[in-house]
């Protein structure tokens, strides 16, 4: 068991598994807002060896030398790289320090967000309307960049409802093309889709102006990662062409909340992967995590 478990911000746990936490530790104690500094992430650390946060707040180097006692680190949120992380992963291994993140746990969500959006547009049932008529999603040319997990689930829901699908990723999927999911790199894939879709890690960014020219007119793109993956002007002058569409879910993946107003911006501003079935995922994930570290150090 540890001996404190802290988790220094709202992690989105459901009822029961909160209830669990009690059965690893002997003090757990929950904090119901976010802190506004890294003394305040110190102070609620303080002695504790197990620490929980979310997405919101970070653990960094300062935050690690001040709390020695500091024995795991879970991520009740996305750890798709080191890089990427909110916790400073290089330096919490250099002090023996655990960290375990999850993933796939809201992409179910997301799935249900691209495939409602792009149908509501392509027959207009939304007040936005693609083409002259309403189209369906036959034979509509699709491209995925970022081949992960979500990407893949969103590649099979339209290919599914007979879109074409094409992907680019830093790694060709041999299993994902034998589905006649078509690889092209990003120069080829751009001006042959109508739809492109990106599925990245936070932080990774991949369209800039020339990106864009590639992509050309007339087209539509949605962005599905936490981050932006567009330089934000960039964006900016490919919208103000007039007859293209950007879609995202969030102001975070929009990446400036002045483009929010922008007439050919559709944001709902609403995590779509924030579902009742993925917060039980995402209990079950960092539960699991937690087991694991226990049980590799003999603590349970």
């Amino acid at each position: 068991m540890f001996k404190k478990l802290v988790a220094i911000e709202p992690v989105s746990l459901i009822p029961t598994a909160v209830q669990k936490l009690y059965d690893y530790a002997g003090e757990v104690v929950l904090y119901e807002d976010i802190p506004k500094s890294n003394a305040e992430i110190i102070r609620r650390i303080g002695d504790a060896d197990g620490v929980l946060l979310s997405y919101t707040s970070q653990i960094d180097k300062e935050v690690l030398e001040a709390c020695p006692n500091i024995r795991y680190i879970g991520m009740c949120c996305s750890l798709y790289s080191e890089e990427s992380a909110n916790v400073d992963i290089r330096t919490a291994r250099a002090k023996g320090i655990t960290v375990y993140g999850i993933r796939d746990y809201g992409d179910q969500g997301v799935v249900e967000y691209v495939i409602s959006e792009l149908v509501r547009y392509l027959h207009g049932f939304g007040g936005k309307q693609w083409q002259d008529q309403p189209v369906e999603l036959t034979d509509l040319k699709v491209g995925i960049v970022g081949l992960g997990t979500s990407g893949q689930m969103i590649a099979a829901g339209l290919q599914a409802l007979g879109a074409d699908l094409y992907y680019f990723s830093r790694t060709r999927k041999p299993d994902q093309e034998a589905k006649n999911i078509k690889y092209l790199p990003l120069r080829e894939l751009l001006p042959v889709v109508d739809v492109v879709c990106t599925c990245l890690n936070k932080n990774v960014i991949l369209f800039y102006d020339e990106q864009f020219e590639w992509l050309g007119h007339h087209k539509i793109m949605f962005n599905t990662s936490i981050g932006p993956s567009h330089d934000v002007s960039a964006l900016a002058r490919w919208l103000d062409h007039g007859d293209n569409e950007f879609f995202c879910d969030s102001a975070g993946a929009l990446g400036d909340e002045k483009l929010l107003a922008h007439p050919h911006v559709n944001c709902m501003n609403v995590s779509s992967g924030r579902t009742k079935q993925a917060f039980v995922r995402l209990s079950e994930k960092v539960l699991k995590n937690i087991e694991t570290f226990l049980a590799e150090h003999k603590l349970g």
